[in-house]
């Protein structure tokens, strides 16, 4: 919730220039916000992490269960998705222009998966493979995945896709304020999509507790066809703007 409160209030400083109202973003929080977790769980349903022990086929013969959010069980990408869509919803009940509203908020929801990471911290989830470097953190056992219950120590994956997502805050900021580059409306939000998928992708190498459909991890695979697909939509626009 403070990340969701600390994205709205960067989407305002971006979206004040552009003629939106504050009271506009508050208004769009709850139409962000139920889609989103709705997302985030259904994500986590049909691709749960390793770690969990449940999968796919468990939530179809238990489905009380698939809304049990209070047990544990939300993925970020599905939650952007749901997010997402909700927003466009806001935007068409409101007859607001959706590729230039959503440039407001790509850099509000870098920021929220930035601080939203930290609960991960909190949960002792998302760690890294086993390390011996400085920053490596200390998981209890009762958090570990079991071919790794007798090592201590892991790297902080939570804590470099934080850090990763400041990254991209500071570089959509960069390119929203630089006087050189000149995007068209919605293609700052593209530039989100092919960020954060990039990184997670790689970060994806790092992780132990995967979301395995056979022996393909889908978070990979999904996050490397969004990138590919964003770049090529990002590519065709700016070359027809700059035709036009």
């Amino acid at each position: 919730m403070i990340g969701v409160l600390a994205g709205v209030r960067l989407a305002i400083c971006l979206g004040k220039p552009r003629g939106y109202s504050e009271e506009t973003y508050w208004d769009m929080v709850p139409w962000m916000l139920i889609p989103g977790i709705l997302g985030a769980r259904m994500w986590h349903v049909l691709m749960p992490s390793k770690s969990s022990g449940l999968s796919f086929e468990w939530y179809l013969q238990n489905p009380g269960e698939i809304l049990a959010i209070w047990k544990g069980g939300l993925g970020i990408p599905g939650g952007v998705l749901g997010g997402v869509l909700g927003i466009l919803a806001f935007c068409k009940r409101r007859k607001i222009s959706f590729p230039k509203f959503i440039d407001t908020v790509a850099p509000g929801i870098a920021l929220g998966q930035a601080i939203g990471r930290w609960g991960n911290f909190v949960n002792q989830e998302l760690y890294g493979r086993p390390s011996s470097l400085p920053w490596a953190i200390t998981i209890e056992p009762a958090y570990r995945v079991p071919e790794y219950a007798d090592i201590a120590t892991y790297h902080p994956l939570f804590l470099y896709e934080s850090m990763y997502n400041l990254l991209i805050v500071l570089c959509l900021w960069r390119i929203d304020h630089s006087e050189k580059i000149r995007l068209r409306e919605g293609s700052l939000f593209l530039c989100y999509l092919i960020a954060y998928p990039t990184g997670r992708f790689f970060l994806e190498f790092l992780r132990l507790d995967t979301a395995l459909v056979g022996k393909i991890n889908m978070n990979q695979l999904i996050m490397a066809v969004t990138a590919v697909i964003s770049l090529i939509l990002l590519i065709i626009r700016e070359r027809s703007a700059e035709e036009k």
